[in-house]
C-alpha cells in the first residue's frame, strides 16, 4: 500500500508527464480518486463489484475509453500504452488497472480528458472533489464530496502541494 506521497511521486507525476497531460490541478484530481476510490489500499471493489485499481474503474468504462475515444487518438492511445509498458496491438485487458498503477492512471485521466468542463482550479479541493463526484463516482455513486474532502485531508495530500 502506497503512502499519498509515494503514489503521487511514482506514478501519478511520471504518468501525467509520460502521456503530456500534466497539471498540478491533474495531480490533485488524480490523487483525489485514488484516496475517495480506494484510500490506496484496495485493488478489487469491496464486495466483489467490477472496480478494479486504486482508480476503481469498471471494466466497461475502461473498455468505452478504448472503443469510443482513444481508437480516435492514435497519438494518445500510444502514450498510454508507453507509460503502461504495454503492447499497442490489442486492446488492454481492463484485468491489469489492479496491477498496473501507471496504467490505471493514464486511463483514469483519460476519464476525465473526456468530460468537456473545465478542470477546477489548483488547489480548490472542494472544487476537486466536486469535479470527482460529478464526472467520475457520478450523483448515483455512493460517494460524496464531503466524504472526498475528509478523506483527503485524512490522508495528508494538501502538505504535499
Amino acid at each position: 500500500m502506497p503512502t499519498p506521497k509515494e503514489f503521487l511521486e511514482d506514478v501519478i507525476r511520471p504518468t501525467l508527464m509520460g502521456i503530456n497531460k500534466h497539471s498540478i490541478v491533474a495531480e490533485q484530481l488524480l490523487l483525489g480518486t485514488a484516496i475517495q476510490e480506494s484510500r490506496l489500499k484496495y485493488l478489487n471493489q469491496l464486495g466483489g463489484g467490477p472496480a478494479l485499481g486504486y482508480f476503481q474503474m469498471e471494466p466497461n468504462t475502461h473498455d468505452d475509453i478504448w472503443k469510443n475515444y482513444l481508437a480516435y487518438r492514435n497519438h494518445l492511445a500510444a502514450k498510454v500504452c508507453a507509460v503502461g509498458e504495454i503492447s499497442t496491438t490489442n486492446l488492454p485487458d481492463s484485468t491489469i488497472l489492479a496491477s498496473n498503477h501507471r496504467y490505471a492512471a493514464a486511463m483514469a485521466r483519460v476519464h476525465y480528458l473526456r468530460v468537456p468542463a473545465t478542470l477546477p482550479l489548483a488547489g480548490d479541493i472542494n472544487a476537486i472533489a466536486g469535479y470527482w463526484k460529478q464526472h467520475y463516482n457520478t450523483y448515483g455513486g455512493k460517494g460524496t464530496i464531503d466524504e472526498f474532502v475528509i478523506n483527503w485531508q485524512k490522508a495528508g495530500a494538501g502538505a504535499l502541494f
